[in-house]
């Protein structure tokens, strides 16, 4: 059990594509603070205080993605829990076999002939107890934190010219420049691990990004 619990929380905190996608809205929130910022006012008090508006934004969005990936776990502890209990408590093939199909992938759960069922049956029925309630394991507080500096990081090169560049106008079109790279980066890793064209989902995300960003900030944001 505990072998398998460490696997599960490994696959999931390195999902391909729920990492970029919590990369790609943490980076279009800092964005909105990058982008809203006006050269024509920016002296130092003003880059300052876009600048820990921006950092604030990074820490919150990567404490938040922590809480939700440990909100998950717990979740996903709890469905494991209720359908273990209902396939030891039931004596009926057929429900048992909707039981362990309603927690395998789709795709898995519809090629699987019924003498693997039966056998998963059974070594569902010979493990130990499990806990009566989801509990967080060492692994999952580990995931946690690796998670929220995946994300904080990863928003981070954004805001870095403003900390480097003194002139307030080529610190904000370095800016903008890493977060159009950024930006791309994130589509096209999006396009390939989705099976679309990644130029093209790059080229896509730039422009939704851009855009996500002006209907923030139009919005007050």
């Amino acid at each position: 059990m505990r072998e398998g619990h460490t696997l599960i929380s490994f696959k999931r905190e390195l999902d391909p594509m729920e990492r970029v996608s919590e990369i790609l809205f943490g980076l279009i929130m800092v964005l909105t603070f990058t982008c809203s910022f006006s050269v024509v006012r920016g002296g130092h008090e003003e880059v300052r205080e876009m600048l820990i508006g921006a950092l604030g934004c990074s820490l919150a969005w990567g404490i938040i993605d922590a809480v939700f990936y440990l909100m998950a776990r717990l979740s996903e502890q709890g469905q494991g829990l209720v359908a273990l209990r209902a396939l030891r408590a039931t004596n009926d093939p057929t429900e048992a076999h909707e039981i362990i199909g309603s927690v395998l992938p789709p795709l898995l759960a519809s090629v699987l002939p019924q003498a693997e069922y039966k056998m998963l049956q059974q070594k569902l029925n010979e493990i130990p107890d499990p806990p009566k309630h989801p509990r967080f394991a060492k692994e999952d507080w580990l995931a946690a934190g690796r998670i929220f500096l995946i994300v904080f990081f990863a928003t981070l090169p954004v805001t870095i010219p403003f900390l480097l560049i003194r002139e307030a106008a080529l610190a904000l079109r370095v800016s903008n420049m890493v977060g159009i790279i950024m930006l791309f980066g994130c589509g096209y890793a999006y396009g390939r691990f989705s099976g679309f064209r990644p130029w093209h989902v790059a080229v896509l995300m730039v422009v939704v990004g851009a855009l996500l960003v002006g209907l923030t900030i139009a919005l007050g944001g």
